[in-house]
């Protein structure tokens, strides 16, 4: 891996998609954006988002955009960390769909394609 220095002046897009709970009414994603919004830490500051982190609702999904070296890995934690808060940790899961994506599925029991990255 290159440097951090590399990461910089590059937009980076992450998706939440919310689609399944929110279609049921169990999440709210624009609940979420104002939680992402508040908790997000930048230079391990949070409300410090300024113009290098952007959160958007779209639809049933929430779009971070960032502009700064941000790991995706963070917004699963944060998503995970949300969903306790809303007792919905027993129901949803976070799911990467694709390398820029999320997805909050339900926990399907006996599930064959679940992924490694939990």
């Amino acid at each position: 891996s290159s440097g951090i220095n590399a990461e910089y002046g590059v937009q980076k897009k992450f998706v939440l998609d919310c689609t399944h709970p929110a279609e049921d009414k169990i999440l709210d994603p624009s609940d979420l954006a104002t939680y992402l919004n508040e908790k997000i830490k930048v230079a391990g500051k949070t409300g410090n988002l300024g113009t290098n982190v952007i959160i958007q609702k779209e639809g049933f999904k929430v779009n971070v955009l960032s502009d700064i070296p941000f790991s995706k890995r963070y917004l699963k934690y944060l998503t995970k960390k949300y969903l306790k808060k809303q007792n919905l940790r027993d129901w949803l899961r976070v799911v990467a769909s694709s390398p820029s994506t999320y997805e909050l599925r339900y926990f399907q029991i006996n599930q064959d394609d679940d992924d490694a990255e939990d």
